[in-house]
């Protein structure tokens, strides 16, 4: 199994050029679109500008929290591949998929073992699930065991204070992708050199394999 990887948080276009033009570019990118209590929150006119720098072989990913239509409108034209969405349910999603045409990633968040059973209600509408911590913009992380024996048809993402230097054979064992923000992070910014060093420890993790 391939392990891929989502680099999140992503705030300017030196970081963005880097990781679009890297030989082993990272499949997703994200971006928080409507969540201005994150220091990686972007507004509307710098998300435009951002976008123009061109995918290359990546997915661009807009991250939303319960987002209300006004901002689905705004952002419906830019060139997002997924939305992935916080704290929805069924029926919201199922809406947002229908009117704008977008593939899902349903972000679920973590605690304890009944949790982990909320993807049930998400199978007919999610393409990809993410598993994240309860604390999803505060570098927490939740036991990772209680989605190890999970088996689904759609990919696993999981989240939850990946850091740049851990053992990713650990994360491959439970996930297709793993998603990194703060781990990438050097002061509250994404940190060159650690994003070089994870995407050389992925392909390289790939390559054994």
């Amino acid at each position: 199994m391939i392990l891929k990887s989502k680099i999140c948080g992503v705030t300017d276009s030196d970081t963005l050029n880097y990781i679009v033009n890297h030989k082993y570019p990272s499949e997703f990118i994200g971006f928080i679109v409507n969540y201005p209590k994150s220091k990686r929150y972007i507004d509307n006119n710098n998300l435009k500008k951002l976008l123009s720098i061109s995918k290359n072989k990546s997915y661009y990913v807009a991250v939303l929290v319960n987002p209300e239509k006004k901002i689905l409108e705004e952002i419906k034209n830019l060139p997002f591949d997924y939305y992935q969405l916080y704290d929805c349910n069924v029926e919201k999603i199922k809406s947002i998929k229908s009117l704008y045409q977008k593939k899902i990633i349903v972000a679920l968040t973590v605690e304890n073992s009944e949790d982990v059973k909320n993807y049930k209600l998400y199978k007919d509408i999610a393409d990809i699930y993410l598993f994240d911590s309860k604390g999803y913009e505060k570098s927490m992380s939740f036991n990772h065991t209680l989605i190890e024996n999970i088996k689904l048809d759609k990919d696993i993402m999981l989240a939850g204070n990946i850091q740049f230097n851990d053992d990713l054979e650990k994360y491959k064992k439970i996930a297709d992708i793993i998603d990194i923000s703060g781990g990438l992070e050097s002061s509250g910014l994404k940190d060159i050199s650690k994003i070089e060093i994870f995407l050389n420890k992925i392909k390289n993790l790939n390559n054994e394999t």
